[in-house]
């Protein structure tokens, strides 16, 4: 596996949608979304790419590998 992808804080919302979360409450940038149990909070700063770290954490929360969330991307 190479290096993770650059997508900013709004195209991860959008992944997150398609794959069947909601927007829960926003505060400030951080919208928080869910679906069932699984809770990930994404922050949206205009069109800047989230942090390497910020975007591993997402996964985590959502149960996704970075494999497994690169292949989905880009299918």
């Amino acid at each position: 596996m190479g290096k993770m992808p650059r997508i900013s804080g709004r195209e991860m919302m959008q992944f997150l949608q398609r794959r069947g979360f909601s927007v829960v409450r926003i505060r400030g940038s951080h919208h928080v979304m869910t679906s069932g149990s699984v809770q990930t909070s994404v922050p949206v700063h205009g069109n800047q790419s989230l942090k390497t770290g910020t975007l591993r954490k997402i996964l985590r929360d959502v149960d996704l590998t970075p494999a497994e969330f690169e292949a989905l991307l880009n299918p």
